[in-house]
């Protein structure tokens, strides 16, 4: 071959390599009006193929595009939709695209503002999967918190959200137990609980508690939706707490971040992650182990957890993953305290014996698809295996010495799995947007509750010492529940938008076992035992109804409303409790009602930010416990339906960084004041129990603050909190003093004062916390059982300490 034929073929073979060159096209999203950026933003090429959104942090690409002229269209719900033309030549090309709002058009500005770090901001109107216009939402950032992360401290993390009632009574974090608006705080039963969109309470249904938390160092966001949550999530009155783990960093195969925490009481912390995204596949994973000793004798614990979750991307319309969580922790339990007890040493422990082990196992699975533009598509399944285990010493009198006899062990064990689809549309009638939302869910659950004699020794010993006689009762309870769901947002024009929703329940529940009797002679033998065989079923099926309202006078303001009915199932231990004290009602009918919200608040703004609402609560049967006196005078609790209770109040938050609004350019300081007070009154209108009518509702502080400022000079933060709940009652009869057990009576108001600072340098983040600065001894629950029975104190003044590095 002649040289001229060799350059030739050469030249030939570069044009037809060149001709079939693959580039990338990425960019990034961000809002005009303060430069931050746009989650879940549909980019779209070509008028539809192929398209996809962008991410956590505002970025897409697309990959293996030829040379050519392509047509980029960015979409998102409340802003003009941007159009621009590309043309690909010889190199990857990188857009920056700025949305404006509806019904505004701007002259090209560049932002220098830096990005708000309230830590805390609301849903839009439509957001994965979900539609939340004309409801009261809530999102906290936790990486933008100035707080102690390191013990899931709610009293800081949960600090900007109105009305909210925390029980304190774990130092290390190691459960959640919120509630509002005078609902239960135990476990945050009354909120539906999720982890990425999915359930992670023991059951949904039949025992809604929570004793899993996931690690706030590995959330990326906590979405709160208040009641009228329960036309998409399912039935409560407290609406939706849904924890959204961090997600895989997309720029990098690997990111590791190691986080190690010390602290009073020989409290230390480790928290280890690992992010990155290869090629199709990408992964977060953390594992945390934590353990000490507690403020009280006997409440030292060891706790383990682990998380893995793996995406595929499938095309660049389909998505599929995999979550895992494991968690375990032991947890030794100092018991309760009478108010005697209280009063003289907050610190005492007269339990040794008293041990709660917690073993929890979740995994899901989902598959994310957008037929185009328009239509998405998002299925998950999951499950749970778990258990929980208590024992311990736990007689009606609080103040009891224990006699070393046989302990009380309660045994749970839960095996439920569910699936969830969702489909979304968005549709135009005459030029005005709409969006419909559709979803169907199945949820089955199998679980099984013992409870008998447990070992006469102080160890961790969960095992019962007598199959035949020491089982005081052993049911399971088998229950389904099957649930269609609809919602439409319908934009009259744009300031007014209109979103009503319906929901379509089955539930069926069922309690098979047998609940005895055991009695002991003065030696502590067994001298008799009695059993009685018992079968429940309860199905029934009912529809949920409710209408939501959007008014937004300026680019800045939403005024809200909603009003949903709401409803909640009776619980196993509705049905069934071994508790000697504890009489449970037969003929206890499930609680009903509805939630009305009216708000005004601000809309995508950094240098200021508040919501001011009022609300109006109908609880119809509610459930609760009073106190009485049997036939031979002892003192027992009955629980059953109390009647109809009425809370209406006023919750408000607002921030403002005010230095940046009293000098715009001072780029490296920023001064951010907030506060967050709810006035609430609540009471009795109906009861058919006597001395009940007229009484104030249960858990409802009619005055609860948090209120704090924040300063922060380039990398160095630091912030104090100050919080105050005056006095609440801990059962309906409104009973002040605890008596010998402690259960029911007044808590009493306190006032908690939190400082916490940190620093980052490069790679390096330095954070410190000193909590209840000023060491006020308190308590903000009464126990009726486990872990107490009786007032459970919360800690004293203590300091963390935690070094974060990143590489």
């Amino acid at each position: 071959m002649t040289l001229s034929k060799v350059f030739n073929t050469f030249i030939f073979c570069l044009i037809i390599s060149a001709s079939f060159a693959q580039y990338q096209l990425t960019g990034t999203v961000r809002f005009r009006k303060d430069s931050t950026v746009a989650k879940e933003c549909r980019i779209i090429l070509n008028a539809g193929s192929p398209f996809t959104s962008t991410d956590e942090q505002g970025n897409f690409r697309f990959r293996n595009l030829a040379k050519r002229t392509y047509k980029v269209q960015a979409s998102l719900t409340d802003y003009q939709s941007h159009q621009q033309e590309v043309n690909i030549t010889d190199k990857d090309i990188h857009l920056t695209i700025y949305l404006d709002l509806l019904n505004t058009t701007l002259n090209e500005v560049v932002v220098k503002d830096k990005q708000s770090d309230f830590g805390f901001t609301r849903m839009r109107a439509v957001e994965s999967m979900g539609i939340y216009e004309g409801k009261k939402t809530e999102v906290i950032l936790p990486e933008q918190l100035v707080a102690n992360l390191a013990t899931n401290n709610a009293r800081q993390v949960y600090a900007r959200v109105a009305g909210l009632n925390i029980w304190e009574n774990d130092g290390a974090g190691l459960q959640l137990s919120i509630g509002g608006r005078g609902l239960d705080p135990n476990r945050s039963s009354n909120f539906n609980v999720r982890q990425n969109g999915y359930d992670i309470s023991a059951d949904a249904l039949g025992y809604p508690e929570s004793y899993y938390t996931p690690p706030i160092e590995a959330v990326g966001r906590i979405q709160i939706v208040r009641g009228a949550a329960s036309l998409q999530y399912g039935t409560q009155f407290g609406g939706l707490i849904n924890f959204v783990m961090k997600k895989p960093v997309t720029d990098r195969k690997i990111e590791l971040i190691a986080r190690q925490s010390v602290g009073s009481f020989g409290f230390y912390n480790a928290f280890t992650s690992a992010s990155g995204t290869v090629g199709k596949l990408s992964y977060y994973t953390y594992f945390q182990y934590k353990t000490g000793n507690g403020w009280r004798a006997n409440s030292d614990f060891d706790s383990y957890n682990y998380y893995a979750d793996i995406d595929y991307q499938l095309s660049e319309k389909t998505t599929v993953g995999i979550d895992f969580t494991h968690m375990s922790y032991l947890a030794h339990q100092p018991g309760g305290l009478t108010d005697a007890m209280f009063a003289a040493n907050p610190r005492q422990t007269n339990r040794e014996r008293n041990w709660f082990k917690v073993n929890w196992n979740l995994w899901a699975a989902h598959f994310d698809h957008k037929f185009n533009a328009l239509n998405e598509f998002n299925l998950r399944v999951f499950g749970l295996s778990a258990y929980r285990y208590s024992v311990g010493f736990r007689p009606n009198r609080v103040a009891s010495i224990d006699d070393n006899s046989e302990r009380d062990l309660i045994k749970g064990d839960f095996n439920n799995w569910g699936a969830e689809a969702r489909y979304l549309k968005r549709y135009f009638i005459k030029e005005k947007l709409s969006v419909f939302l559709a979803g169907t869910r199945y949820y089955h659950g199998f679980n099984h509750s013992i409870q008998g004699l447990g070992t006469k020794g102080k160890d961790a010993d969960f095992t019962f010492i007598n199959h035949e006689e020491g089982i005081a009762n052993d049911y399971v309870f088998p229950n389904n529940n099957v649930s269609v769901f609809a919602e439409n947002i319908f934009y009259v024009n744009d300031k007014i938008s209109i979103t009503p929703g319906v929901r379509f329940e089955y539930i069926h529940t069922k309690a098979d076992g047998f609940y005895g009797t055991i009695l002991f002679d003065l030696a502590g033998n067994i001298i008799s035992a009695t059993r009685t065989n018992e079968v429940r079923t309860n199905g029934r099926q009912f529809v949920l109804a409710g209408v939501g309202l959007s008014y937004k006078p300026t680019r800045s303001l939403d005024i809200y409303g909603n009003i949903s009915q709401n409803y909640r199932s009776i619980t196993f231990s509705d049905m069934r409790t071994a508790n000697p004290s504890s009489v449970i009602d037969p003929n206890m009918k499930d609680e009903r009602g509805y939630s009305i919200d009216l708000g005004i608040r601000t809309h995508q703004t950094t240098l200021y930010n508040f919501d001011v609402s009022a609300f109006y609560l109908n609880y119809d049967n509610r459930i609760g416990e009073v106190q009485f006196y049997d036939e031979s005078n002892r003192v027992l609790r009955r629980r059953g339906n109390i009647g109809q209770a009425v809370i209406v109040g006023l919750e408000s938050y607002a921030e403002a960084d005010i230095l940046k609004l009293a000098q715009s350019k001072a780029e490296s300081w920023s001064g951010v004041i907030f506060g967050n007070v709810a006035f609430i009154h609540s009471t009795y209108k109906r009861s058919e129990l006597p001395g009940i009518k007229g009484k104030q509702v249960e858990f409802v502080p009619n005055v609860n603050l948090k209120s704090g400022v924040r300063l922060a000079y380039k990398n160095l933060k630091a912030s104090f909190q100050y919080t105050y709940l005056s006095d609440q009652y801990s059962e309906a009869t409104n009973a002040v003093d605890g008596g010998v057990s402690a259960v029911v009576g007044l808590i009493p108001a306190y006032a908690i004062m939190d400082v916490s600072g940190s620093y980052q340098f490069k790679r390096f983040k330095l954070e410190g916390s000193l909590n209840n600065l000023a060491n006020r001894m308190y308590f903000t629950r009464r126990a009726t059982g486990y872990p107490g029975p009786g007032i459970l104190p919360s800690d004293g003044r203590s300091f963390y300490l935690t070094l974060q590095v990143k590489i």
